[in-house]
């Protein structure tokens, strides 16, 4: 445990004191900030207008669907680009800069490698979304809302991130290249984010049913409809550990090619 806790200081205190952080904080909070206010206008005026509710979808008139949501759905936008970007470093530059070839030599397992870095990494992805929702809560000064609904997107999103931070950090153990380790992060990111979308043009049954079980939208859905189901948190750890097993068998084929 001592050694876990010292590889997840050692990668968390790089994150957050890296210029590439401060970078992303910086895109995310401008990107945040003109998004939110702009939702927040057109909720106002939406409210403030009674004729322009007619004909309106009444979710347009809840300040989750309206606003949360697609302020929310920013974060994972940004999760999807920013996640490979941040673990690029965790292996693959590790590989590239001949310091990875130490951390094999240590008395270090490779699931202690694999979890402490995985961690690492979310800590990043939840002070992004720690910056996102201090938007949500400045505004309770402005409407009264349950917030409980919100809450659970959070939370949908954070998991979501995970998926990535798993896929993105198994990208980064195949190669020591880190543009390469990049790209495969975006593209295995895109492909869970858009594969249950798949199943609208699928007309098997069995097939479709299956789509829509791996499906990452179909299971935040639920979240921000305030369905929270157990099915859910099982999905999202079953696709977090697959990505993280593949990438601890990576790291421990290369300790056994080095000895």
């Amino acid at each position: 445990m001592n050694l876990f806790l010292i590889i997840f200081r050692k990668e968390v205190r790089s994150f957050f004191t890296s210029p590439l952080f401060f970078l992303m904080g910086f895109v995310a909070t401008v990107l945040f900030s003109i998004s939110f206010i702009m939702g927040i206008q057109n909720f106002s005026t939406l409210l403030a207008n009674p004729m322009y509710h007619l004909g309106t979808n009444p979710q347009q008139l809840n300040i989750h669907y309206a606003v949360f949501l697609q302020h929310l759905s920013l974060v994972n936008l940004l999760f999807i680009f920013f996640t490979p970007a941040l673990a690029m470093r965790l292996l693959a530059e590790e590989k590239k800069n001949h310091s990875f070839e130490l951390l094999m030599t240590s008395p270090v397992t490779s699931w202690q490698i694999v979890v402490s870095k995985y961690f690492s990494l979310l800590s990043v992805l939840l002070a992004i979304e720690v910056v996102a929702f201090i938007y949500i809560l400045l505004t309770t000064k402005m409407f009264e809302f349950q917030i409980l609904p919100t809450v659970l997107t959070g939370v949908g999103i954070l998991m979501i991130g995970a998926v990535y931070a798993s896929m993105s950090l198994f990208a980064s153990s195949l190669t020591n290249n880190t543009m390469i380790a990049f790209i495969i992060g975006i593209v295995l990111n895109l492909i869970i984010w858009i594969l249950g979308g798949l199943s609208e043009f699928v007309d098997h049954e069995i097939y479709k049913k299956v789509l829509e079980q791996v499906s990452v939208s179909q299971h935040l859905q639920l979240l921000v409809d305030g369905v929270f189901k157990t099915s859910t948190i099982i999905f999202f750890l079953s696709v977090c550990f697959f990505f993280c097993f593949l990438a601890e068998r990576v790291i421990e084929s290369s300790r056994w090619r080095s000895l």
